[in-house]
């Protein structure tokens, strides 16, 4: 598939992205706004669904809003990878920019926004 099927539930504020529609899936949290479907043998997305959509697209006095990926922290190390390599190519990194959040010099807190154009 080339182009990502969009659908938004207006009445929801629910956006469904496809990238591979009907193929069996993993739900993975990334947060409580975005849910990323994966297939996890042939690591690809299959889609993204985005709650509170508005919310998400929202900017701020500063720029864009950005969401610390908590779901990650409750995946296997393996997982994790997995998540992180699919997040960081196209055709999710189209529509998720995934960035990261140093509150310390040990620390690293992987964040994300959603790109300008979606």
């Amino acid at each position: 598939m080339d182009q990502p099927i969009f659908n938004y539930d207006e009445l929801s504020d629910t956006l469904y992205i496809s990238f591979v529609p009907g193929e069996q899936a993993t739900g993975i949290e990334l947060t409580p706004h975005i849910l990323l479907r994966i297939n996890k043998q042939d690591r690809k997305a299959v889609g993204i669904t985005l709650f509170e959509y508005s919310l998400l697209a929202q900017k701020t006095e500063i720029g864009p809003r950005s969401f610390p990926l908590i779901g990650l922290s409750e995946l296997s190390v393996d997982l994790q990878e997995v998540v992180l390599d699919v997040l960081q190519r196209p055709p999710v990194s189209d529509v998720l920019l995934l960035s990261s959040y140093t509150p310390s010099i040990s620390e690293t807190v992987p964040i994300m926004l959603l790109q300008s154009d979606c």
